[in-house]
């Protein structure tokens, strides 16, 4: 096994780079061994085993100057207290990052689960949706990074406390349309009785997708194509606001057909 090391070499070792290296041998940190005949300098097998520890010790945001004082103690005790003190810091570090990983890992899923259950079309497509009752907000009409972060607690602080737990809302956002007035809303899950709740009819719907800048084109587009097509007299719009990025919006436009189905 060979014994001593290049800086070069060391550094691919313990994963750094050379000038690292050169920079903890100028402030003493860690300094290379020097052969007396060749000046040749080099790293040994302890070295090594050193500059791991100063690596780690730097994943725990520990200032050089703080592990150069703690490589210098002689008491063996002191040093080992700080790698046992050293040591639970970073299995607490590792315990944070687990949790936000789960937490990545659940809004992963989440998000492919969307994704899976929602086709890509081009123009208008019809779904079937079940009767849905929605509640409507009074005060907002429109879409904003304010209102759709924590947007479900609005329509919470909008019901009488007595009745509140009666009430579970699905975990999306839309605009309903009539009479040229629009009105953000929930989707109940489960509800009681209340003011601004309103009824969406089973059946099938026109839909098609957009972006913020073609909604008014989309929805005028499905509303002329549900009389033509369909003999109905649609009085109302929906527009489901699905997530597509950080910060970011879009649309699935939905006309009511008039064809009720049972469910």
């Amino acid at each position: 096994m060979k014994k001593n090391y290049k800086i070069g070499e060391a550094a691919k070792i313990v994963g750094t780079t050379a000038e690292t290296l050169r920079h903890y041998d100028r402030i003493g940190l860690v300094k290379p061994r020097t052969d007396e005949w060749t000046g040749y300098r080099y790293y040994t097998q302890s070295d090594i085993v050193l500059l791991n520890t100063v690596m780690a010790l730097r994943q725990m945001d520990l200032q050089l100057s703080e592990i150069k004082s703690v490589l210098e103690y002689d008491d063996l005790d002191k040093i080992v207290d700080f790698l046992i003190n050293a040591e639970k810091k970073a299995d607490e570090k590792l315990a944070h990052i687990e949790f936000a990983k789960s937490k990545i890992s659940a809004a992963r899923a989440d998000y492919v689960k969307k994704l899976r259950g929602r086709r890509s079309y081009d123009g208008a497509f019809t779904l079937d949706f079940p009767e849905r009752v929605i509640m409507l907000s009074d005060t907002l009409s429109s879409p904003e990074v304010d209102n759709l972060y924590n947007y479900l607690a609005h329509f919470y602080d909008k019901i009488s406390p007595d009745v509140r737990n009666k009430f579970i809302f699905e975990d999306m956002a839309g605009i309903y349309t009539k009479d040229k007035k629009s009105y953000l809303f929930a989707v109940c899950v489960t509800y009681e009785n209340a003011d601004g709740l309103k009824v969406l009819p089973a059946g099938k719907y026109l839909c098609a997708d957009c972006c913020e800048k073609d909604r008014s084109k989309v929805s005028e587009m499905l509303l002329k194509k549900a009389r033509q097509e369909y003999n109905a007299a649609p009085d109302f719009v929906v527009e489901q606001i699905i997530v597509s990025g950080i910060l970011q919006w879009n649309y699935r436009v939905q006309v009511f057909t008039g064809k009720v189905y049972p469910y």
